[in-house]
């Protein structure tokens, strides 16, 4: 959601001038380029999870605590082992990141393809598949709140291993640290994220020898990678297996990031950095904690920390502190890369967005977001105090979110490729019963935190479905009293003779073709004026990221060539943010009935002022909701990239 989009076959040619088995390949060092990047962006969340996984299955202080035994402790860790290679090796790497929308991932792409469907097979079945997938990109909103919390927060407490009297520092540490990393949003992630990827390579690396110094001393704990320690742990002791689990999920945090930047990296690097180092160092961490606990129950107090050498444990928390830190960097960007998304898609009013780099489209600044993240997340901070009190929290939006990729992802192999019923309901059993055992794991977490995610995400759920809801009806009633505009049109040519041509160009941003702009009718109603040249502009999003130049523009002249009036369609992609003028400059004069003079040309806008009518269109709570909503749209000017000296704003009202 953040970085880089992954080059073209282009940037891949043989270097000029070189050959030989000894000449650089251009394409190995585009490839290894591409896995350092998302080292450094996707891998933050799912590899900072060894710091507290562990040590939260066996903290005394859960309401249904693990008892520290040799029989647990090899079930547990097994389990770790085959929940991480269930839900992220094969659902996620094997599976789903095989579902691209044009090379896009992640459920807001599941759900344009769904979308797209809908009126080919099953629109019934689509529909509320997609409104589960809006559930989904809403707990990944608590997704966005919760880990950059319990990430630094993890990280710092490493501070209470080295140096026990700083305990009381880590509050307050953790707070200026969030405080300093939404401050710094609005800069990009740009300049920083060069030296990402090599900070997570050092952290991967060191986690894994960490381990493996671990696994030295009692090498029998690699016995636990064995499937017959997680099922006979789960089947005999199935009572402590199952509460173990809503702790055992916070091994697979972070993995729907795999998914979901797969459009800046491309699926080849983020497999490759998963399997080849992500995945092995991660395990090797998970082992080497394993085998400590094994060694000494004691150890259950910070297992990750304490497998640290005496002499590294200072250097260990400075770069747990930045890998937590790059982890919440992931997560923040991908909530403004989800709010993005969900307003071109209707789901959302139209925010301001800023675009952070001229290099990578992908880097979004969303301010409402970003301040709205920043409160939420100082606010869980202060009031939880503790990742290990914020894991029970954590664990029900991770399960939410994967169990509801993993069934879009089923329906969509269903409908793309054809797969045979047989191989879809074997597949989707098997892998829902995983994830279903992991939510009913986290409910039983609700009274102790598992309700914050789930209140965050029908808190927003209804916040996107009331605002489609009420787009709706905004939109028909506009329709209805803007009125055809070929009728407009015909009705303009018969007023020619009374109304007064004025020289120069007028643009008015209309919704479509159909209708004519309310601001282009008034102005005809009470000023009786036209421009020489008049462009009625439609801005369409569609349900791919990013549109090809040859097919962004279409002209209409609607039915006369002679009257100065064109039509113009502008078709942006979903993660794309509309440039009006330099779309008006992009077209061919001989398309617009003459040359346009865009250095003078004059902006009109239609707006509408909400107000809560009687009409049964919503519940009354409703209805205060969207109105509310609407008050943090953005300016209009400033999203389309308006000339803020040549634009009029005309305005009308309609009730809800």
């Amino acid at each position: 959601m953040t970085s880089h989009r992954h080059p073209t076959g282009s940037d891949e040619g043989p270097a000029a001038g070189l050959s030989g088995p000894h000449a650089p390949d251009p394409r190995a060092a585009v490839r290894l380029s591409l896995m350092v990047g998302a080292l450094g962006v996707v891998f933050g969340d799912i590899g900072t999870s060894p710091i507290y996984t562990l040590q939260t299955v066996f903290n005394p202080g859960d309401p249904h605590p693990v008892p520290v035994s040799t029989e647990n402790v090899y079930g547990v860790v097994s389990l770790v082992f085959w929940s991480v290679m269930i839900i992220v090796t094969v659902t996620y790497v094997l599976l789903a990141m095989r579902a691209d929308n044009d090379g896009e991932g992640g459920i807001m792409a599941l759900i344009t393809l769904l979308r797209r469907w809908s009126g080919q097979r099953g629109a019934r079945a689509a529909g509320i598949l997609a409104a589960l997938g809006i559930f989904g990109a809403s707990l990944f909103f608590g997704d966005s709140m919760i880990t950059p919390a319990i990430s630094v927060l993890s990280a710092v407490e490493g501070l209470k291993v080295v140096e026990p009297s700083l305990g009381d520092a880590v509050v307050p540490i953790t707070a200026v640290i969030i405080v300093v990393l939404f401050l710094v949003q609005r800069r990009g992630t740009a300049a920083v994220g060069r030296v990402f990827g090599p900070i997570m390579i050092a952290w991967f690396l060191a986690i894994g020898a960490c381990g493996v110094v671990g696994i030295a001393d009692h090498p029998e704990i690699l016995n636990a990678l064995s499937p017959t320690y997680a099922a006979g742990f789960l089947y005999g002791h199935f009572g402590t297996a199952f509460f173990a689990l809503a702790a055992v999920v916070l091994a697979v945090t972070g993995a729907e990031a795999l998914y979901a930047d797969m459009g800046h990296f491309g699926r080849r690097p983020i497999t490759r950095a998963w399997l080849f180092l992500v995945f092995p160092a991660c395990v090797l961490s998970y082992l080497g904690q394993g085998a400590l606990i094994l060694a000494d129950p004691g150890n259950i107090s910070s297992p990750f920390f304490l497998l640290v050498p005496g002499w590294g444990r200072w250097p260990m928390v400075l770069l747990a502190t930045a890998a937590t830190v790059i982890a919440s960097q992931a997560v923040i960007t991908g909530a403004y890369s989800v709010t993005s998304q969900a307003a071109q898609l209707g789901y959302l009013p139209r925010l301001r967005i800023a675009h952070t780099s001229e290099s990578a489209v992908g880097q979004v600044y969303v301010p409402w977001i970003n301040w709205l993240l920043m409160v939420s997340v100082l606010t869980l901070v202060f009031a939880f105090r503790s990742s290990a009190a914020l894991a029970f929290a954590f664990g029900m939006a991770v399960t939410g979110t994967i169990t509801i990729t993993t069934l879009l992802f089923f329906y969509v192999a269903r409908a793309k490729w054809g797969t045979p019923r047989w191989l879809i309901g074997t597949g989707a059993a098997l892998l829902l019963t995983v994830d279903l055992l992991f939510v009913a794991a986290n409910l039983t977490k609700l009274v102790h935190g598992a309700w914050l995610p789930l209140l965050i995400g029908l808190t927003v759920f209804t916040v996107m479905t009331t605002w489609q809801r009420g787009r709706e009806l905004v939109t028909a009633e506009r329709a209805r009293r803007e009125g055809p505009l070929e009728e407009f049109i015909e009705e303009l040519r018969a007023k020619e003779a009374t109304t007064l041509r004025v020289p120069g160009t007028a643009v008015f941003l209309n919704r479509g073709k159909e209708t004519a702009p309310l601001a282009m009718r008034a102005n005809l109603e009470h000023n009786h004026v036209r421009h020489d040249h008049v462009v009625i502009l439609a801005i369409t999003t569609e349900p791919i990221p990013r549109v090809p130049a040859d097919r962004r523009i279409t002209v209409d002249g609607l039915g006369y060539a002679d009257d100065g009036i064109v039509h113009v369609t502008a078709h942006v992609g979903y993660m794309e943010t509309p440039d009006v003028p330099g779309v008006l400059a992009a077209l061919d004069p001989a398309s617009t009935e003459g040359p346009l003079q865009l250095d003078e040309a004059s902006y009109f806008l239609s707006t509408i002022e909400l107000r809560r009518g009687k009409a049964p269109t919503m519940a009354p709570w409703r209805k205060r909701l969207f109105i509310a909503t609407s008050y943090i749209t953005a300016d209009a000017a400033e999203y389309f990239g308006l000339p803020r000296d040549r634009t009029v704003i005309m305005g009308s009202h309609i009730e809800v």
